[in-house]
């Protein structure tokens, strides 16, 4: 007998709808002979070895392992399939197969995914919200998924996802959905308004930083214009801390932003019981990652720490600790927002749309030009700094020093508090609606991702401005590139102060932001 059930494959962060279908033919004169279960369709070795969970599974269940010899295909049989997430739907096919499940017919619109235990528990699997997506996509209707991987599965409208918790519940909602009524379970249903309001339920503050003042500034400019950033000072001047803070003064989330961060996060395995994601990623890798875990990659390529900051921050700690050539391979997600990676067998995009954050000392012991003696000659500082190409750092648009925080700010006496994310990110929402407006219907976000045809028409100059910017583009020797962060970064502290042009006071400030090119790099 032949059975039909539907799965689903993922592939990069998208899904792929997999026809598994399973014939069982009776075996003559092997009478004593165990049954054999064979797969086709390019299964890896987890698909192989599920004949023996199946089997184990079907009979700890309190069902019957058919005495045929079954073959299973896994249709597009020219696509490579991975993981254990069909054992649940090969399960439900062998046992349809049998006559267990009911009229194959009224099952066309349900897909199933999940990995399953020897005693029939189902074990949750990876990419349930990229399924359920192309589920609708594909106009089918149910969704049988394990219980981890219900509440991110059942942000999708359109979809009714049914969670279960082993093989023998997963079969009497196949027997239901077969015989053309409703199942005695009902579908999980989610409050998105309710998910919508625990967003921004960050644990720190922007008024806990004493002092840095400036490098407060320069961060909300970066959340205000989507700029990359890099800080540069002395051991315990509070980089870190205030790198932390950076996504507690950005935009919410929209939405759709959600689903796209939780749809990454959900293909790396990385969600779990949360369900939608609604606050922005933070990503803080150690100096030791691997290009691959950086950028992504593997035989079947998954994401790395830049798609997984997609929307967010990529905070790179200590960044001279880095493999050079795994900083090198920044450069064109950071201009591209996006990571393509390519196989023998396919070519791959993730997205990877972030704010880069990077700290660093400015010598090897830390405290050159700081108030304590450095110890350190000017070729380590050389070498050291020069770990840092020129081309990363032309891609990076503000430069700060972060000096040592002096006892008067660190005690808070004589010394108004800071203020809150709240307020800061108040006036980041202003900012970015400006530049919504400014780029509608372009597909540009923010300031950070004009084209050049863009910066010549929104980022004018007045007289005093072009002779301000010729002087410092030859005082500092600056690249084409970095002209043109400068542009972008003064067009954004403009929109702060919601001045349609760009005046000296905003252009002055935005070469400030790049004089440490002058003071380590020339």
């Amino acid at each position: 007998m032949l059975f039909l059930v539907q799965s689903a494959a993922v592939y990069g962060i998208d899904a792929l709808i997999v026809d598994i279908e399973v014939n069982l033919q009776p075996v003559k004169g092997e009478a004593d002979s165990a049954p054999t279960v064979l797969i086709v369709g390019l299964p890896d070795t987890a698909i192989r070895e599920s004949r023996e969970r199946i089997r184990a599974a079907i009979t700890n269940s309190s069902f019957f392992f058919p005495f045929h010899k079954t073959t299973i295909n896994l249709a597009p049989a020219d696509v490579r399939k991975e993981g254990a997430s069909f054992d649940l739907p090969i399960a439900l096919g062998i046992l349809g197969a049998n006559g267990d499940l009911g009229n194959a017919d009224n099952l066309e619109q349900t897909l199933s995914i999940g990995e399953l235990s020897l005693d029939g528990r189902v074990r949750p699997v990876r990419g349930a919200l990229s399924i359920a997506l192309r589920a609708r996509e594909n106009g089918i209707k149910n969704l049988l998924l394990p219980e981890e991987n219900a509440t991110e599965a059942a942000v999708v409208a359109g979809v009714d996802v049914y969670p279960v918790k082993d093989l023998r519940e997963a079969v009497e909602l196949c027997r239901d959905l077969s015989g053309g009524g409703a199942p005695r379970a009902a579908p999980l249903k989610l409050d998105i308004a309710e998910l919508k309001r625990s967003e921004n339920k960050y644990r720190v503050d922007f008024s806990e930083v004493r002092g840095q003042q400036n490098t407060k500034r320069a961060l909300e400019i970066a959340s205000a214009g989507g700029h990359n950033i890099l800080l540069i000072g002395p051991p315990g001047s509070g980089k870190t801390m205030l790198a932390k803070r950076l996504p507690t003064v950005l935009p919410p989330l929209e939405f759709e932003e959600s689903l796209e961060i939780t749809k990454i996060h959900s293909v790396a395995g990385l969600t779990g019981k949360t369900g939608l994601i609604t606050e922005r990623p933070f990503k803080n890798p150690h100096h030791t990652v691997s290009q691959a875990g950086l950028i992504g990659g593997g035989s079947n390529p998954k994401p790395g720490e830049v798609s997984l900051a997609h929307l967010g921050v990529l905070f790179l700690d200590e960044l001279p600790e880095f493999d050079r050539n795994v900083l090198e391979v920044l450069r064109q997600p950071m201009e591209d927002k996006q990571v393509t990676i390519s196989r023998a067998a396919a070519s791959l995009t993730f997205p990877a749309s972030f704010t880069l954050v990077a700290s660093m000392n400015p010598c090897p012991c830390g405290y050159f030009g700081s108030q304590r003696e450095c110890q350190c000659s000017p070729l380590q500082i050389q070498r050291y700094v020069g770990k840092i190409s020129g081309p990363l750092l032309d891609r990076i648009d503000i430069h700060i020093d972060v000096p040592a925080v002096n006892f008067k700010e660190l005690r808070g006496k004589g010394v108004p508090a800071g203020e809150s994310s709240e307020t800061i990110r108040g006036r980041v929402i202003k900012a970015r609606e400006i530049q919504l407006e400014r780029f509608a219907g372009n597909g540009v976000f923010s300031n950070s991702a004009m084209s050049p045809s863009q910066i010549r028409k929104f980022c004018a100059l007045d007289a005093d401005s072009e002779n301000l910017l010729e002087r410092a583009m030859l005082k500092q020797g600056l690249s084409a590139r970095a002209h043109d962060r400068i542009l972008k970064v003064a067009r954004t502290i403009a929109d702060l102060e919601a001045s349609e042009t760009i005046k000296p006071n905003h252009l002055s400030e935005a070469i400030n932001y790049r004089s440490l090119d002058r003071t380590y790099w020339t």
